[in-house]
């Protein structure tokens, strides 16, 4: 039986994660960065974060504590449709209060906005649920009513349905792999993604354009792009995703590339895509007010302030 540190308590979105890999224990941990430690430490087989949803982005403790890590990597993904129910203690009232994760409360603004309740940040959304006063509302998954005594208040509340989060199965980087070479005997055929963090030395202009570039030449699609800074004025370590597994020739070709560029490189996850993604942009989720090359000249002027 292989065990699986998450982000407790018991019934978070990370619980549900961690049970999508068969044949595990699930073993709650405090916060995120406990998760890591655990899994560097060896007290744990693996452990799950959440690291991406579709609606909030990238969960950006989990992406830099990856980055932090020495000896931590991803290895495999799930996807999972991510709902919240409204709870409440039974007999609650005067309700001043509404109580989630920081992720949680920002995909349930509606919600907040409309009951007017003064938002709570919690350390998970199970603990909201756990921990819920009687002044409070505690938003979460709704296997969490069962779990913690509590009462629905209101089901669905989450602001864009069909949102979904990706989790990142974590282990040591020694036994990286062995399990990935594993993952592609189950997965024959499938996409691989990988994600890793470029580090330019040197500075200067263009330095991000000739990184993209190297991708494009060798015919690899970069499906993500994130920055995060270095905790120094203006450096950054630039996060991208890959559309390939870390043996293709062709991406070991771009990565001796860039390292005989003089860049640093890191590994941060590689791993078999598990869920669809969509082919064909869904022009209702675009920042407002984009124009294209049809638009009118007024349009675009207004739009790119021309």
């Amino acid at each position: 039986m292989t065990t699986v540190a998450y982000l407790g308590p018991e019934g978070t979105f990370t619980h549900a994660a961690a049970l999508a890999w068969p044949g595990t224990t699930p073993v709650a941990l405090p916060t995120v960065q406990d998760v890591y430690r655990a899994v560097e430490e060896g007290r744990v087989d693996r452990g799950v974060v959440a690291i991406e949803n579709t609606v909030e982005g990238y969960v950006v403790p989990s992406l830099d504590a990856l980055l932090a890590s020495q000896d931590v990597v991803g290895i495999d993904e799930a996807v999972l449709e991510i709902a919240f129910d409204a709870f409440v203690r039974p007999g609650a009232t005067d309700l001043t209060e509404v109580c989630a994760h920081p992720h949680g409360l920002a995909q349930c603004q509606g919600f907040v906005a409309r009951t007017g309740l003064a938002p709570v940040p919690a350390a998970s959304n199970a603990a909201a649920c756990r921990d819920a006063t009687p002044h409070q509302v505690a938003l979460g998954p709704r296997l969490c009513g069962e779990l913690y005594g509590l009462e629905t208040y209101e089901r669905d509340v989450q602001d864009f349905a069909g949102a979904r989060t990706q989790f990142l199965l974590l282990a040591r980087r020694s036994d990286a792999r062995a399990a990935l070479a594993a993952a592609e005997h189950t997965a024959p055929g499938a996409r691989w993604r990988t994600m890793v963090a470029v580090t330019p030395v040197v500075a200067g202009p263009g330095v991000l354009a000739r990184i993209l570039a190297a991708f494009g030449t060798g015919g690899l699609n970069l499906s993500s792009l994130i920055t995060r800074p270095l905790k120094v004025a203006g450096r950054y370590v630039f996060v991208l995703t890959v559309d390939a597994a870390p043996v293709d020739p062709a991406l070991r070709a771009v990565f001796q590339g860039l390292l005989d560029d003089g860049h640093l490189l890191k590994t941060l996850a590689a791993f078999p895509e598990r869920a669809d993604r969509a082919e064909v942009l869904d022009l209702e989720h675009v920042p407002s007010g984009s124009v294209d090359g049809t638009a009118a000249t007024a349009d675009v002027a207004r739009e790119l302030l021309w």
